[in-house]
């Protein structure tokens, strides 16, 4: 098995490649679809955070207020580290349950919006990195996403450097380009994955 970690800034395509490596074939572990499932209703992750926080970020049919959640922890960092301290832990429990059932030589890729920020590397047999430069990001984000430019720019602001991602990458795909060569670049990362998944099989 071949335990990748997939990461990238907001608008670089991130999704778009973990959507085509699916095609190929990998075993999709997505942290942030998984962080969703464990505090759906009827969960003990959803117990556990309405527990630490209170009623008031249930929203009116008992699912999670995600905005009303992030308004409390966002704008306080000793509540989003109890936030994480509940959720972390049970994406951790979920994503290698998911790992355990695939194949020996499956490629595993960990699809982690903050695998940089955490400073997750060391978890995978290898890091990809989907990198955009500052200008198609931010065309993305207000273009594709309706994001204003002034919150585009605030999330782009909040996140690790390209640098810092490209630093702890052992493979960048570059995403500067139109969606037909992006397809070939990841066919080409694909192929590589493979023969290095085979090999420790």
């Amino acid at each position: 098995m071949l335990k990748v970690g997939l990461t990238g800034g907001i608008g670089a395509g991130k999704s778009e490649v973990s959507r085509l490596l699916v095609e190929h074939g990998a075993v999709l572990i997505d942290a942030d679809r998984i962080a969703r499932e464990v505090v759906a209703p009827g969960t003990p992750g959803l117990a556990a955070v309405v527990e630490a926080f209170g009623e008031d970020v249930l929203a009116a049919d008992g699912s999670l207020d995600r905005p009303k959640l992030g308004s409390i922890v966002f704008a306080d960092p000793e509540r989003l580290a109890v936030l994480n301290s509940i959720v972390h832990p049970l994406v951790g429990a979920r994503s290698h349950e998911l790992e355990e059932a695939a194949a020996d030589d499956a490629v595993v890729v960990h699809d982690v919006p903050l695998l940089t920020e955490n400073g997750l590397a060391p978890l995978y047999d290898l890091v990809i990195v989907v990198d955009a430069g500052p200008a198609t990001q931010l065309d993305r984000l207000v273009r594709l996403r309706g994001m204003t430019e002034e919150d585009a720019r605030a999330r782009m602001a909040a996140q690790a450097t390209r640098e810092q991602r490209r630093a702890i990458a052992d493979i960048v795909i570059d995403n500067d380009v139109p969606l037909e060569e992006l397809r070939r670049r990841v066919k080409d990362v694909w192929e590589g994955l493979v023969r290095r998944a085979h090999a420790t099989a």
